[in-house]
């Protein structure tokens, strides 16, 4: 495949204003226009967008020593726990740890309020060594009063995910939101032909070091994620038919902005976080212009029963999706995404504007994801070892 640009081109195209800078979306449009060695040469960055739950995530705090000095070793924020084998007084919050009793209070809450500036009530125990002589210490603590404040998620931005419904009779309460029996409501959580994943189905511009929008300011690509499979069937157009790749991504919380960043309660299951990330795809080449015209006809997911072992009730593409009805066993039948296509579109738009004026740098991954599939394993339950 002939390379038409360099990151370093298209950079300097940046720098000097002169760079095309285009939303998946407006490319989606274009791509009814242009032949993909079109679009390869007119376009220079193409910029992605997801706001959707991401369970896998969290935040490394550093509070910062305590008067007398103390290792923290049992430690909770507004009661929710977090972990404290790190160090002194370092802590990691999970995003779906819950304050005990209370399933709709958690980490992503706690995370939330930090972001906002509001005062969080940290207590903290330790034995008490000849180093660190302290044994108890309450109070509050803002991003202001601690040192930092680094948001790590080991897997966030779903390549692609299941689409869901329940054909029971009776109602079930699942990270998918709320199922109704009977068939009554599908949901689905990923943003189509913006979804960064999508848009880079082989992972050709994003790997270890990427520079992405992460919350509402500039991050990175620390990983592949957690649970990254690239061994998913795919279908006619090269995208995976459900959950594949993934990102672990790291940013400083401090610069984040709770629009982009915002708890929420999955009823009667718990707690979840929803991260906004944007990812820009410099245009290298035709194959990589032919990636980003993806359309949502052409992405296809599967759709689950969530009540009978996740049989598959029938394929589905995001056209069908995002039109609000889809049709199962003759039956016409409400959808609703989990994930945000508005504030998707505007990350992409801001992650667009950020580039366009120079204040978001297009960077070359240090290294490549190991692309070979995943063998995925499940925990056994009766040998309690690993399948």
């Amino acid at each position: 495949m002939a390379q038409y640009k360099s990151y370093e081109e298209i950079n300097d195209k940046i720098k000097k204003g002169r760079a095309v800078i285009l939303t998946a979306s407006e490319i989606s449009s274009l791509s009814k226009e242009m032949k993909p060695s079109e679009i390869a040469k007119k376009v220079d960055v193409v910029t992605t967008g997801t706001f959707a739950p991401m369970c896998s995530s969290g935040a490394f705090l550093n509070f910062g020593h305590t008067e007398p000095a103390m290792r923290m070793e049992e430690i909770t924020l507004n009661d929710v726990p977090a972990y404290g084998g790190i160090a002194a007084v370092d802590a990691y919050i999970g995003a779906t740890a819950e304050k005990p009793g209370n399933i709709e209070y958690g980490g992503a809450h706690v995370i939330e309020d930090l972001i906002n500036g509001k005062g969080v009530y940290l207590k903290a125990k330790g034995k008490g060594t000849d180093c660190y002589p302290g044994k108890r210490w309450e109070g509050y603590i803002n991003r202001e009063s601690i040192n930092e404040m680094i948001m790590f998620n080991p897997r966030n931005a779903y390549q692609n995910y299941a689409s869901a419904v329940n054909g029971s009779d009776r109602t079930i309460y699942t990270y998918m939101g709320v199922l109704l029996p009977g068939f009554t409501n599908c949901t689905y959580s990923t943003s189509g032909e913006l979804s960064p994943l999508i848009n880079d189905p082989d992972c050709r511009t994003i790997g270890i070091g990427t520079a992405i929008f992460l919350g509402g300011t500039r991050g990175f690509i620390s990983s592949a994620g957690t649970q990254f499979n690239k061994g998913r069937e795919k279908n006619s157009a090269g995208i995976s038919m459900g959950p594949a790749a993934t990102i672990a991504v790291t940013g400083d919380m401090k610069k984040m902005n709770s629009e982009f960043i915002k708890a929420a309660v999955f009823e009667k299951y718990g707690v979840t976080l929803f991260v906004g990330i944007g990812i820009p795809i410099p245009m290298l080449d035709e194959e990589i212009a032919r990636n980003v015209a993806i359309k949502n006809s052409e992405i296809e997911t599967y759709i689950y029963d969530y009540a009978n072992s996740g049989e598959i009730i029938r394929k589905v593409n995001y056209e069908e999706l995002q039109s609000g009805i889809v049709e199962i066993h003759n039956k016409k039948v409400k959808t609703a995404p989990l994930s945000s296509i508005s504030k998707a579109i505007k990350i992409s738009e801001l992650l667009k504007k950020s580039i366009f004026d120079g204040s978001f740098r297009i960077t070359r991954p240090a290294e490549m994801f190991d692309m070979f599939p995943a063998q995925l394993k499940k925990l056994g339950a009766t040998t309690g070892g690993i399948k």
